[in-house]
């Protein structure tokens, strides 16, 4: 029987920036790659604007169709290909085989790499796809597994020194954070699950304990749930235990009666989509908000991988689930030395919470001032326009100005913010060691306790907040007014001021 012919999946590969190419990339190993398939039919925009729908719902009209899959299935076992898993929910075929046969199956060739951040294969050209799957298939990951993101944490030091709780000028527990926000009292995030999304690093069950035991809070429930063969692997405290550590800290001094799922994955795109939608379709530990603090510019992203993660987010706005991001921590250059502007993804997403980052110094529990972060090029808090997403529905009436560069009218980034500033950041408990820890991946899990709270306040998941948030913002928000986040070497990019600004949106959210 002929084969059908081959097309581009369009959006399928980004060039290599850097590294020098291996040669002995072995083509008879063993990988998995996840096909994502389209929905049988698009999710309508008042499904999360107005009401949520339920999982029962979203598998019976929104989820993938078996008959799509069966096509897929088809597909790879032509090319020895065997499939390794199906959800349709997530809306994913995992399939299974040799990269050689999967080279032949979607005709492109893989090389191997070397760069600062170890060994990787990469494409060489678009991945391309059987014709007579050009509908159904929405993207393909996993044959290119560079690493894709970085964690957006930041350690205090003196004279490069990790800075003791004792030594801290100004540091505070994440729950005093709470008290001095003012985030509604007499609630726990009892009956919720706050997922957390990890691409590296662990933690130690003997830290947790010991540090809630030093607050004098109830120590949380926390689980360690394996993607694509990540796993709880902590380390040195130096290294990415120490994002892990500040999240599950964080979110479990808050709330400390939700339960705590991390779901570790891969630092590659195929492990980051995959945690994000098994934690939002996990009908096992159902999270209500999800706590992301990973990411990297928009520049850095293929097509694919940020319209098939911005439909992740946008399947968990309709179920509910509330999604909180880190907006980033080298100010309006993101990490990126070309001059110009950059906004972080996931954060740029219009469907979840970005969360900036402020320099907060308090006395007895008040605020005394409360400015944008931004200490340096490479200690401020992230924001901007986004040069892909379209500006969004809520942002309407919010002066979001266009992108600096490209006039592009876009999702303005953050939403709201918090203190991230590591000078007077948090005090954590890593791998034994006392440390302070700051950057906008301390945010992103506080909102996600602050969400937990709300949650069980309510009796109810809050889900997609944004109509509510930017329809009443000064009635939810402590407004931040001063600062700018101007670090490229150009000095451009936002100024705080009075409302929404691209360095801290509307300021501190404290209830809802």
């Amino acid at each position: 029987m002929k084969k059908p012919s081959h097309i581009k999946l369009a959006g399928s590969y980004k060039e290599i920036s850097s590294g020098e190419p291996l040669h002995d990339l072995d083509k008879e190993q063993t990988i998995e790659v996840t096909v994502r398939l389209r929905r049988k039919k698009q999710l309508p925009v008042e499904s999360f604007t107005s009401h949520q729908i339920t999982r029962t719902t979203y598998e019976r009209s929104y989820a993938a169709s078996t008959k799509d899959v069966d096509a897929i299935e088809a597909f790879a076992q032509s090319y020895h290909l065997t499939t390794a898993d199906v959800n349709l929910a997530r809306r994913s075929v995992i399939l299974t085989g040799k990269i050689s046969d999967f080279e032949e199956a979607f005709q492109v060739e893989l090389k191997g790499y070397q760069t600062e951040a170890g060994q990787f294969r990469a494409l060489t050209d678009e991945v391309h796809i059987p014709s007579n799957l050009e509908n159904i298939i929405a993207g393909v990951f996993g044959l290119d597994n560079r690493p894709i993101a970085r964690p957006m944490f930041q350690v205090a030091k003196q004279q490069d020194k990790i800075v003791s709780h004792a030594a801290a000028p100004q540091a505070f527990t994440p729950d005093q954070l709470a008290t001095i926000y003012g985030f509604p009292a007499g609630v726990t995030g009892n009956g919720q699950c706050i997922a957390i999304i990890e691409l590296g690093g662990g933690f130690r069950t003997a830290d947790i304990t010991n540090y809630f035991k030093g607050l004098g809070i109830k120590v949380p429930s926390v689980k360690a749930i394996a993607v694509d063969g990540g796993k709880n692997n902590p380390s040195t405290a130096d290294g990415a235990d120490g994002e892990v550590m500040l999240d599950i800290e964080v979110a479990g001094a808050v709330a400390p009666g939700a339960t705590i799922a991390v779901y570790f994955a891969p630092n590659t795109d195929q492990g980051f989509l995959d945690a994000i939608t098994k934690a939002i379709h996990d009908t096992q530990n159902k999270p209500s908000v999800i706590s992301i603090s990973w990411g990297s510019a928009e520049v850095n992203w293929t097509k694919q991988a940020l319209d098939n993660f911005n439909e992740a987010f946008k399947t968990a706005a309709a179920l509910g689930v509330t999604i909180c991001v880190a907006a980033g921590d080298s100010g309006s250059r993101d990490g990126e030395t070309d001059g110009k502007v950059h906004v972080d993804f996931p954060a740029s997403s219009p469907y979840v919470l970005a969360c900036g980052g402020t320099k907060l110094v308090a006395s007895n529990n008040e605020i005394t001032s409360e400015t944008v972060w931004h200490e340096s090029a490479d200690s401020a808090t992230g924001g901007g326009v986004s040069d892909y997403f379209a500006l969004p529905d809520y942002q309407q009436k919010a002066n979001v100005p266009v992108a600096i560069d490209t006039q592009f009218k876009g999702r303005g980034v953050p939403d709201v913010a918090a203190d991230a500033d590591p000078n007077t950041g948090y005090k954590v408990l890593v791998d034994g060691q006392q440390m302070v820890i700051g950057g906008t991946s301390a945010v992103a899990p506080l909102m996600a306790g602050l969400i937990a709270r709300i949650n069980e306040q309510k009796k109810k998941p809050v889900g997609f907040i944004h109509a509510q948030l930017y329809a009443n913002a000064s009635s939810f928000c402590h407004d931040v007014t001063s600062g700018d986040n101007k670090t490229t070497s150009k000095k451009t990019g936002y100024s705080a001021g009075k409302g929404w600004d691209a360095c801290t949106g509307w300021g501190v959210l404290y209830k809802l």
